[in-house]
């Protein structure tokens, strides 16, 4: 794993570069996408490049990390909507080319199949991640199997806290999510992740110098062969130089 510390703006600017070069390299490409506050000055750089005529999407496939239990497409607190609202509807995407989890039907059967929808793409080209206050990454709470594919699973306490400023009250959070695996989202060919802001100190440290196991879902990143996390001062603010970890400081 790298870690560059670098300003909030530069690290939008960072990573939606990675996306606008894969995107001309290989216009087909297969983007592992994220929700919440983390990536949206991301996507809006991409819908400039689109605008611009730096970039098309009408070839290439999405697939998102996670859905909320209970919602469908048309909640506006739904992850779907939240993806057509910032990026898909705002580019020349096929829709049908854009996957997310289902959050109501037969969520289980539709989980497993989840990664298999993925292989037959080819698998994820470029994975991008947020980061949870606890280290988790997705919905992959502490505790979460290493080997986990997509799956229902509960969302913690602490989870259902900080995703409380998106709703009137915590108590509409829902409690259950379908998320890709640890394993699904390790099977990407190439990942990013940013965390910015002193709530996050800790889990970067966590990531970056805990144990590889359960207690810490994001240190599971070390052992990819292609990561780079993008943090700025504040959320790097923990972090000491750690062997086997590349820390760069612009």
């Amino acid at each position: 794993m790298k870690v560059k510390i670098l300003r909030k703006e530069d690290i939008d600017r960072a990573i939606a570069d990675e996306f606008i070069n894969l995107i001309k390299r290989k216009p087909n490409a297969v983007l592992g996408l994220a929700t919440g506050s983390s990536p949206l000055g991301v996507y809006k750089l991409l819908v400039e490049a689109y605008k611009k005529g730096e970039i098309s999407f009408k070839d290439v496939t999405t697939f998102n990390l996670d859905e909320y239990v209970g919602l469908d497409g048309d909640d506006d607190q739904s992850y779907r909507y939240f993806m057509n609202t910032n990026l898909f509807d705002q580019v020349d995407i096929d829709k049908n080319n854009t996957y997310v989890p289902r959050g109501k039907g037969n969520i289980y059967h539709s989980a497993q199949e989840y990664d298999m929808k993925i292989a037959s793409h080819g698998g994820i080209d470029l994975q991008i991640l947020g980061l949870g206050s606890d280290c988790h990454i997705a919905f992959n709470e502490p505790g979460t199997d290493l080997n986990s594919l997509t799956h229902v699973t509960d969302i913690a306490e602490s989870t259902i806290k900080d995703n409380a400023r998106f709703f009137e009250s915590e108590d509409q959070v829902p409690k259950k999510a379908v998320t890709m695996g640890l394993n699904s989202i390790m099977n990407a060919k190439k990942i990013v992740l940013l965390a910015t802001g002193t709530n996050k100190a800790q889990a970067v440290r966590d990531m970056v110098t805990g144990s590889k196991d359960p207690s810490h879902p994001a240190a599971v990143l070390r052992n990819h062969i292609n990561c780079v996390a993008y943090v700025d001062q504040d959320a790097a603010s923990l972090l000491e130089k750690e062997v086997n970890i590349t820390i760069i400081a612009d």
